[in-house]
This record gives C-alpha cells, sequence and structure tokens, in this order.
C-alpha cells in the first residue's frame, strides 16, 4: 500500500506522497485515478516527494487531469508544515519556514511566460469576450490576470478553459479574474489541466504582482480566494513572500 497525507492550503487539496525512503512510481493514469473525487481519494494536485541532491526535498506535482506540473503555492506550505525548509521544484528551489514561502522572482517576458509571439505582458492587446486586455506573468508557472467589476461575476467555468486553452499559450495558462476591494484583491482562479479550485498559491501570487507592478495596490496586500486569505509580498525587483495556513487533514493508503 501507498500511505499518504490529505491536506489543504485554503481548501486547494492535495494528496501528498512521501517517496523519500520507498520510491513510488506515478504517472498520469495513476495521478487521475487518486485525484479523482468520485472513485479515487478527490484532489486537485497529487503530491510526490523524492530525494533532492539540492535541497531537503524534491516536490513533484500532478494537477487533476494527469497533467505534471512546475509549482504549486499552497502545496509548497503544506510540505513546509511537514518540515521542509528547502524544496526542489521543476520550477527551482523554493524556502520556506513557519512564517511564509518565498516563491521566487516574477517573470514578466513574453518569453518567459511563454506566449506564441511578442507582446506587452503588462497590459495584452487580447480579450475573451468581457476578459479584456490582461497581463501576464510566470510565477513558476504561466499565468493570466484579468482585473474587472467583480470577479464574483464572471462566468469563469465557462471562459476559464477557452483562455487556458488558447493557441496563444502554448504550455496552456492559468486563469485569474480579480477585482479591488477595501485596499486588498478579491481573486478567482481557473487554473490549468484543473479547474476551479477554493484557492491557488501561485494565482494569488501572480495576481498581487501584477496589481503592484500596475500600481493599483501595494506590498503587502491581502488576496482573498473563496478558501480564504493569503498576504502576498512583493518589491520590483525582488521575489515573492506568501503566507497562509496549510492543514493536515488525515493518513490513507492507496493501493500500490
Amino acid at each position: 500500500m501507498i500511505r499518504f497525507r490529505k491536506m489543504h492550503g485554503l481548501g486547494n487539496d492535495f494528496v501528498v506522497i512521501d517517496a523519500r525512503e520507498g520510491a513510488v512510481a506515478m504517472d498520469a493514469a495513476r495521478a487521475r485515478a487518486i485525484a479523482d473525487r468520485r472513485t479515487g481519494v478527490g484532489c486537485d494536485q497529487v503530491i510526490l516527494l523524492e530525494p533532492s541532491e539540492v535541497a531537503e526535498v524534491k516536490m513533484r506535482i500532478w494537477n487533476a487531469d494527469g497533467g505534471e506540473v512546475e509549482a504549486c503555492g499552497n502545496a509548497t506550505r503544506c510540505v513546509v508544515m511537514l518540515g521542509a525548509g528547502t524544496i526542489e521544484t521543476k520550477a527551482g528551489i523554493l524556502k520556506g519556514d513557519a512564517g511564509g514561502v518565498d516563491m521566487g522572482a516574477p517573470r514578466f517576458g513574453w518569453e518567459e511566460i511563454p506566449l506564441a509571439y511578442p507582446m506587452d505582458t503588462a497590459a495584452m492587446p487580447v480579450s475573451w469576450e468581457e476578459l479584456k486586455e490582461p497581463s501576464a506573468v510566470n510565477v513558476g508557472n504561466p499565468h493570466v490576470v484579468f482585473f474587472v467589476e467583480d470577479a464574483k461575476a464572471v462566468d469563469l467555468e465557462r471562459l476559464g478553459p477557452l483562455v487556458e486553452h488558447d493557441p496563444l499559450f502554448p504550455e496552456r495558462v492559468n486563469v485569474n479574474v480579480a477585482n479591488l476591494e477595501e485596499g486588498a484583491i478579491r481573486l478567482r482562479v481557473w487554473e490549468r489541466g484543473t479547474g476551479l479550485t477554493q484557492a491557488c498559491g501561485t494565482g494569488a501570487c501572480a495576481t498581487a504582482a501584477v496589481a503592484i507592478r500596475r500600481k493599483l495596490v501595494e506590498s503587502p496586500v491581502e488576496v482573498r480566494l473563496p478558501g480564504g486569505s493569503l498576504i502576498i509580498a512583493w518589491q520590483p525587483g525582488g521575489t515573492i513572500r506568501m503566507s497562509g495556513p496549510a492543514t493536515h487533514v488525515f493518513d490513507g493508503e492507496w493501493p500500490e
């Protein structure tokens, strides 16, 4: 049997498997089976912890659709909660402690997102129905951010897949819709390969960085998601610091 921990950050939930002392085979099919909310354990992402030569642990991440991705902010906080201070990911080495997680520096170049062709990523001259002129940023994984009048009113379940799979984004993209609210940011996220989630740590980092870059808010800023709030701090030229809760729900076993 494969032992796992069920954990979540603001409702963004994970099956965390520690394979540091014994290898665990993971592929798209197994990740989909584990993530299935009807016939599996159920989660947004499957997290596999492996030995690392450059950090305390290596974290690999599979979305619910079985696709392996680069980064996950809420999962990073969960792994820090398990005692890791340095974490190797496909997005680089992340560092964390009880006060939060350093998510690295945001990248705004069109080729760093990546986009299919050059354009200004601060105000992209593109639209999908009422979603217009977004900003794009890579915070370990690619994000596009739309500021709207009311994030809650956007039909993100319909529009999210249109943006995610647009040819403009050769590696697909996470879709964020946000509005300013009492000096904070209200945010909803359509996650690439997962869909609507209660919270998205990298989405909060991406949206806060875009808002600070546009001088819409000052750092640190509260980002309010359906599952709760994260505090994001960033100064241009520096790295993003994310603070918020992580919760251990239960332990279980999955047939090998």
